[in-house]
This record gives C-alpha cells, sequence and structure tokens, in this order.
C-alpha cells in the first residue's frame, strides 16, 4: 500500500503592494504554480509584507508594522480558504503577527487550510532574542497536530526546530510531516534552522519541509535580510536518500520546492531502517549521568 502526498515549499521574497488586490494577485499566482501539490508550506513572517499597505511610515516602524499586518488577518483568511478550495490542497500560510486579546502582545502565527477551509494555526513556541528583546513578539505555549488527509501535520515554527523535544512531543502526538517556516537573515540563521529541521527528521524519523524567506527588504527593519534555501528532508535511514535531503532549491532563489513522499515509508522506517531513533528514543532519558 501506498499514500503518496506531493509537497512545496516556497522560496518566498518580499513585495511592496498599494493595495491589499496587488497582494492577493501575488499569493494567487504564487499557489497556481504549486496547484499540482497536495500540500503547499509558506514561511515564516511573509505576511509582513502586509504592513506596506500603510505606506512608507507605518511599514518602517516596528510597531505599527506588526498591527497594520494583523489588521488584514481576516482579508488572509478568506484568500488562502478560497485557494485551497480551489485548487483541492492545502495550505500553511505565512506566518505573522496575531494579537488574540486586545491589550496584549501579538503571538507569531501560521495557520493551516484545507479544500473545506480554516483547520487551525499553532503559534511559535519560543522567541528569538530580536522577537523578544526588540519587537516584544511574544510566545504562545501549546502544541497541535492536525489530522488531514494528507498526512498527520506538526508545525515548528522557525527556532522552534532547534529545541528536539518539541517536535518530539509532535511525533509522539502522531505527527509525520514536521512543517517549518523560517525567516533568518544570516546564512547561520539559515544553517541553524536547516540542521535543526535534518536532525528532528533523524530523530523522529519522519519528513520535515522548511520553507524560508529569502532577499533583501529595505522598507521594514524586521524582515530587511533574508536568506535560505526552502527543502523536504527525511531521516538518512536507508529508506530515503542518504543525505536525507529529498528536494531542495538553490541558495537565496524565489521559488517552489517540489518532490513527492509516500507516508507509508514513514511507518515502516520508524520500524525496520538501518538505524531506529524513533524507537530508541527513550533509552536516551533512561540513560544515568555518572
Amino acid at each position: 500500500m501506498s499514500r503518496p502526498v506531493r509537497i512545496a515549499a516556497a522560496a518566498y521574497p518580499f513585495d511592496w503592494f498599494d493595495d491589499l488586490a496587488a497582494y492577493e494577485a501575488k499569493i494567487s499566482a504564487w499557489v497556481a504554480k504549486a496547484a499540482d501539490c497536495d500540500l503547499l508550506v509558506f514561511p515564516e513572517y511573509g505576511a509582513m509584507e502586509l504592513a506596506s499597505l500603510g505606506g512608507p511610515e507605518i511599514a518602517c516602524d516596528l510597531e505599527s508594522s506588526l498591527h497594520e499586518v494583523a489588521r488584514h488577518h481576516a482579508a488572509r483568511d478568506a484568500l488562502h480558504a478560497r485557494l485551497a478550495a480551489e485548487h483541492r490542497c492545502h495550505i500553511l500560510a505565512a506566518s505573522g503577527p496575531a494579537f488574540p486579546q486586545p491589550g496584549t502582545r501579538p503571538v507569531n502565527r501560521a495557520v493551516l487550510f484545507g479544500p473545506q477551509g480554516r483547520i487551525g494555526h499553532q503559534d511559535k513556541q519560543i522567541m528569538t532574542r530580536f522577537e523578544r528583546e526588540s519587537w516584544g513578539v511574544a510566545a504562545a505555549p501549546g502544541l497541535r497536530v492536525f489530522d488531514t488527509p494528507v498526512g498527520r501535520i506538526g508545525i515548528t515554527i522557525c527556532y522552534d526546530s532547534e529545541f528536539p523535544l518539541l517536535a518530539r512531543r509532535l511525533a509522539e502526538a502522531g505527527a509525520e510531516i514536521i512543517l517549518t517556516p523560517s525567516c533568518t537573515d544570516s546564512v547561520a540563521g539559515f544553517m541553524r534552522v536547516r540542521i535543526g529541521c535534518m536532525a528532528r527528521a533523524l530523530e523522529n524519523q519522519c519528513v520535515v519541509v522548511q520553507a524560508p524567506t529569502v532577499g533583501d527588504c529595505a522598507w521594514n527593519p524586521a524582515i530587511d535580510e533574508n536568506r535560505g534555501r526552502a527543502a523536504i528532508y527525511a531521516p538518512p535511514d536507508g529508506m530515503w536518500p542518504e543525505t536525507g535531503v529529498v528536494a531542495e532549491g538553490a541558495m537565496d532563489r524565489p521559488g517552489w520546492v517540489k518532490a513527492e513522499i509516500d507516508l507509508d515509508r514513514i511507518a515502516e522506517s520508524r520500524q525496520r531502517g538501518q538505524v531506529l531513533p524513533w524507537l530508541h528514543w527513550p533509552e536516551s532519558a533512561a540513560s544515568p549521568l555518572d
């Protein structure tokens, strides 16, 4: 038996928009280019380009840009729900600021959509120094696994991928595919997330999808520089590519990276791989410190 799923990971550049229609046209064109896939993954903070709708003064201000982007959340949700229904696919929309309650600090939220509409959201768990010290974006503890026709999906947003226990909890709760939207302003930052994604795929013998922002964006200090490449990773355990890289794009080049995976191979890896870190994980917790 085979359960094939075709996945697309975006290496996504920022644009300036004079109106919401221009943003909707861009997202619609991107989704159309990956409409041959079942699951489309956009990056962390990709929604920040909507700050341009407030004009230069708001777009260049850290605090004002958060509120401007959050102001358009209903329109964004409606757009992605429509596109998921139109193309019969699942879409992880680019994450962005969301204010859980009036007067609270924003969280960094990624929303998952399917053909039937909005499925749910995942908020970032652990904030980077920039988010907590300069930007005031807050953590929102609580992990979710989404049981969908394209697999059981967990989400670790960027920095979250660098903490093994987060992905482990998702995998133990049934996640087969872990989506990692990212936004990094240096090669070192990108590599930290890449290494984290590959390690999480190895440890949990699952598929991990990294979708980064790329290119420069001089008009907003939060997203001014972006480095990365989109990729789809798997455990190098004998049933997948020896490098653990199923597919990857060129560094800093915008576009989609696509691959077909067999969900049944994930279960097979966990049972019959050359190594079995998924099965043997409890032994690492039980090993005493002398």
